[in-house]
């Protein structure tokens, strides 16, 4: 999982500035820090290997409807010199 830095001084500060009392400000971002700990995020580095694996699939997804193009080809051109072999 991955880490977020968080300036939890920082926030408690905005907190009194907007007119929550010292405790009030820290059970805050206590409560934020625990739920940012229980989050489950996705980084860039998440996002660039599943972009990896996608990328290989559509490869090979798009080699395959290649191979079925060739292979249906053949097949129609099999069916075609037949049904003019029957009549000529």
């Amino acid at each position: 999982m991955a880490a977020i830095t968080f300036d939890t001084h920082r926030f408690i500060r905005r907190l009194e500035a907007a007119g929550f009392d010292p405790k009030q400000a820290e059970a805050v971002a206590d409560a934020f820090m625990e739920a940012q700990g229980e989050a489950e995020l996705v980084t860039k580095r998440d996002l660039e290997r599943l972009e990896a694996k996608l990328e290989t699939r559509f490869e090979r997804v798009d080699g395959e409807l290649r191979l079925s193009r060739w292979m249906l080809g053949l097949m129609l051109a099999s069916i075609v010199s037949l049904i003019l072999k029957a009549f000529f």
